[in-house]
Parts: structure tokens; sequence; C-alpha cells
């Protein structure tokens, strides 16, 4: 990913979760994401992979970048088809200059 240009954060920095959905979040410590300007001094955008991260965009929002909403990869988000979320993605990478 880097050799692209490409990184990926998680907004939390622990959490307790049995099992893979995002209600069973227990206990979660947001990460510091202001200090991503200062870690990664070329970020040119941020985008959100699915509605437990953006629930965190307010702190992204600090940082003055362009901020995406992405719909979520996962199996469960079945209301988008694969294609959707592909234009979706295409969309981000487009900005970011990655395409």
């Amino acid at each position: 990913m880097l050799d692209k240009g490409l990184g990926l954060w998680d907004v939390y920095a622990s959490c307790e979760r049995l099992g893979s959905q995002d209600s069973a979040i227990k206990e979660p410590l947001v990460n510091d994401l202001s200090r991503l300007a200062d870690l990664c001094p070329e970020l040119r955008v941020i985008a959100h992979n699915g509605c437990e991260s953006w629930r965190h965009a307010r702190h992204s929002a600090m940082l003055g970048l362009p901020i995406y909403r992405l719909p979520s990869t996962s199996p469960a988000n079945a209301s988008w088809s694969f294609a959707r979320k592909l234009a979706a993605w295409r969309e981000v990478a487009a900005v970011a200059g990655l395409l």
C-alpha cells in the first residue's frame, strides 16, 4: 500500500468486540486522528470506510483535508452492489491522484 501512496489507519486505538458487528464494539479508545498530519505530511485526502468510522469524521475534519464517507466493504453491507461500492472508492482514488 505504501508503494502506492496509501495509508491505513483505524479510528480506534483499541476496543473490545466479540464477533464482527460494529454494534458489538465496547470500550472504544479513539486514535488521535489529529496527529495524522504530523505523521503523514503528504496526506491529501481521508476516506472513512463505513458508518462506524464515519461517526468519528469530526476528528479528521480538524485536519482541513477533503473527507469522504465510503460504503463499508463488509459483506454485511448488502444494500450496495459491488459495482456501486467500487465506483465510490474509485472516485476517492481519483481525487487522491491514485488513478
